[in-house]
């Protein structure tokens, strides 16, 4: 959402959420955005590792 502040952000997720949602749900909804947020931003600026070398080095195979 290029160009809205946190707070109109944070107003549509609020406003997304069901009726009978808890705090939880609210927590949870936030946590998904930062972690998205986090990952786009590294992505961005080039903080990625190859799917080949990740596989590596958790010894999978290179399926």
């Amino acid at each position: 959402m290029a160009g809205s502040t946190v707070k109109e952000e944070a107003r549509q997720v609020v406003e997304g959420l069901p009726e009978d949602a808890t705090w939880e749900d609210l927590q949870y909804e936030i946590y998904v955005r930062q972690a998205i947020e986090a990952g786009l931003k590294d992505l961005r600026e080039g903080r990625t590792v190859p799917l080949a070398e990740v596989r590596r080095r958790l010894g999978l195979s290179a399926e």
